[in-house]
């Protein structure tokens, strides 16, 4: 018979004893009864001095006493220790002289360990009680600290509320923030007054209480309609950058995905299955950064395959594909690493596939999945990782929908069929625009459907009306948020509020994208169908050849080894003699030709006669408006500033006048005004609805 199955009879024969546990009040009764006969039968037979045992047993109670002392037990159980030593050593003295195997010896022997036994209960009972009542007295005495400090912070909020806001409130509760960084009052305001009346008081509130800047006190709605919970934030949370988690665990569309922090820790998060989303920010409030938070909160789902688009060169989406594609991370075992994201489109054409198939999809899966349907006893298709969600991000897709561009409009009208027809099928949509203004929130099925909303907000005033971004919710303000990353999110579940969204560094797009490859659901067979040969040739060289293709040739005639990769390929420039003169371009050329005419411009370096010398008035060189901006409708807008002249113009006027050729909105020409007035190309002139811009050639003129 092995070892192993020797010990596991020995365990079986009888019950294990723990010689190291200490003694209770029988054994301990026990052991100091059989100690005692022990001694006394022992001393019996061999003649010991009587003494010696009532010696040890005073030796045996003072010893007691003073470890008692030491660890403050009670007076009774002192006591009791003391005597159940010292009676043990009186009858061991006693059996001694007299003989320990009389019926007396060992009568009186039994009723001493009984006597010890019930004792030593007592005593033990009395010391957990005690303990008990210092644990809870303990307790009160923290109580009452942190109630005193609440209602101090009652008194004051109370007083402050009727002061500032005419309405007198009972205060309920007082919850201190784990964080430490503020607080948050359950109010009942008498006389039937709701939350807002209170929220629209905001920001005299937060200044009466001197609160930092980022801070603020937020009314919202409480427990029900006469209640109302009044957050204080106390520590300013926005200003520093708030790192992406390290936990790449699994998520679902289903439970939420995580999108940021509120200003007491919480994280806030998106519930997308049958809402879209909108989120704005102007140009350095961090909405890119954004934008990758949203596209890490569906990498790490594994129900959710997302699909990106991006006409401004694929930049929101590169990170996310290009590690994969060029074999710069690797999974576990070695396997390819998929993509972040399941499908990339940077120009018209892409995007149209990507939306009439994902058009396909869900109107494919209407017929489909009946029996499903029947089956579930649902209208909404069950979302899991055998039949994925599948999230559109279109950035600056906004935009898109209120552009008067005929490609655009044609985008829009697809955006639009996706948002209102797909919801029950599992295709739901992520817009993001420059700016909160009437022309983004102007679409009804917009605000209907993207209820799920974020403001970015940097500091910037001009276009973001937060009041028509989060309708109903009053006290927000731009100021209360001018760090980037930080502004305000709304969801049907949680009210719109100052939030911070996370840092997400490159090196973390990586490790996600390492970490979630094998998360990553398939299209289902029923939706692979209908997506048909456009969804599975995506990742196809052809298809993605313009997101490696950094070849830079100056030269098409020189095909030297050694002019690969070196200088821009410029064959493009080339061409365009001999393509057809686009809209966009025959406006440009009026408005050189009207400023030629007028103010006698500098000739086109490449036309004959480019190498002539400027006029002698010293006319405008206009070369900038060829090679430094960024697109034809900003030389367009450039050009008309110049044609201004020493009156100038407002934003407005340029971008009516480029609206029918561009679909350019007013709130892009503020952002092209703003960049020439830092660089010096503009100046400012005016305030407010009377400010005008006008070009440095006429004000150095002036």
């Amino acid at each position: 018979m092995s070892s192993t199955a020797t010990a596991n009879k020995q365990q079986s024969s009888g019950p294990v004893l723990d010689w190291a546990a200490g003694h209770g009040p029988v054994t301990g009764a026990l052991s100091a009864t059989t100690g005692a006969f022990a001694v006394a039968t022992t001393g019996a037979a061999t003649h010991m001095p009587p003494g010696w045992a009532l010696a040890v047993g005073a030796a045996g109670a003072l010893g007691h006493t003073v470890v008692g002392l030491r660890v403050r037990n009670a007076g009774r159980t002192l006591a009791t220790r003391a005597a159940s030593w010292l009676i043990g050593a009186g009858w061991t003295t006693w059996a001694m002289t007299h003989g320990p195997l009389t019926w007396a010896a060992l009568g009186s022997l039994a009723t001493m360990g009984v006597g010890i036994g019930a004792a030593a209960r007592s005593s033990a009972l009395f010391e957990e009680a005690r303990e008990e009542e210092a644990i809870a007295a303990e307790h009160r005495q923290i109580a009452r600290e942190l109630s005193a400090e609440r209602r101090a912070i009652a008194a004051e909020w109370v007083e402050r509320i009727q002061r500032i806001c005419n309405i007198t409130v009972k205060v309920l509760a007082v919850e201190i923030w784990p964080t430490g960084t503020g607080y948050s009052l359950d109010l009942e305001p008498q006389g039937g007054v709701t939350y807002d009346r209170i929220a629209q008081h905001s920001v005299a509130l937060s200044a009466d209480a001197k609160l930092p800047h980022g801070c603020t006190a937020a009314a919202t709605p409480g427990i029900h309609q006469g209640r109302t919970i009044l957050d204080v934030t106390t520590v300013n949370v926005l200003k520093e950058d708030c790192p992406y988690p390290d936990d790449y665990g699994p998520l679902s569309i289903l439970t939420g995905l995580p999108w940021g922090v509120r200003t007491n820790g919480e994280v806030v998060s998106a519930f997308l299955r049958e809402q879209c989303a909108l989120v704005v920010g102007p140009t350095g409030s961090g909405k890119t950064n954004m934008v990758h938070d949203i596209l890490a909160s569906f990498a790490r789902a594994d129900d959710v395959l997302t699909f990106v688009i991006d006409l401004n060169a694929g930049s929101a989406g590169l990170p996310w594909v290009l590690p994969a594609l060029n074999g710069e991370i690797e999974g576990a075992d070695g396997k390819p690493v998929r993509p972040g994201i399941d499908w990339l489109a940077a120009s018209y054409e892409e995007a149209m596939l990507m939306l009439d198939t994902a058009l396909a999809i869900g109107l494919h899966r209407k017929k489909a999945y009946q029996d499903l349907l029947a089956k579930a006893n649902t209208d909404l298709l069950p979302i899991s990782a055998k039949i994925p969600q599948i999230m559109l991000v279109i950035d600056e897709g906004a935009e898109i929908l209120v552009s008067t561009d005929r490609q655009m409009k044609q985008l829009a009208k697809k955006i639009l069929e996706v948002i209102r027809m797909l919801r029950a099928m599992g295709v739901r949509t992520v817009l993001t625009a420059l700016g909160a203004t009437g022309s983004v929130l102007g679409n009804l099925m917009i605000r209907r459907e993207g209820k799920v909303r974020v403001a970015l907000t940097g500091g910037e005033t001009e276009g973001m009306d937060l009041g028509k971004m989060f309708p109903g919710r009053r006290g927000l303000r731009v100021e209360q948020a001018p760090y980037k990353g930080a502004g305000f999110m709304g969801t049907p579940e949680s009210p719109a509020a100052l939030f911070k969204a996370w840092r997400i560094l490159p090196n973390q797009i990586r490790d996600i994208i390492a970490a979630t490859s094998e998360r990553h659901p398939r299209l289902d067979d029923v939706s692979a169908k209908a997506a048909g040969p456009a969804y599975a040739r995506r990742w196809d060289a052809d298809r993605t050849a313009w997101m490696r293709d950094l070849t830079t040739v100056d030269d098409p005639a020189d095909h030297s080894p050694d002019r690969v990769g070196q200088g821009l390929n410029l064959s493009a420039l080339r061409e365009q003699e001999a393509a057809p003169v686009s809209p966009e371009d025959e406006m440009l050329r009026r408005f050189r030709a009207e400023i030629d005419a007028q103010f006698a411009t500098a000739p086109e370096p490449n036309a004959p006669g480019g190498d002539l010398p400027a006029p002698a008035g010293g006319g405008l060189n206009l070369s900038a408006l060829r090679g430094e901006q960024d697109s034809p409708a900003q030389q367009a807008a450039l050009a008309a500033l110049l044609a201004a002249g020493p009156e100038g113009t407002g934003a407005s006027a340029i971008a009516r006048a480029l609206a029918d050729a561009f679909g350019t909105t007013r709130q892009t020409v503020v952002g092209w005004l703003k960049t020439w007035v830092q660089d010096g190309t503009a100046v400012r002139v005016g305030e407010g609805t009377k400010a005008r811009y006008v070009h440095r050639s006429h004000v150095a003129d002036d």
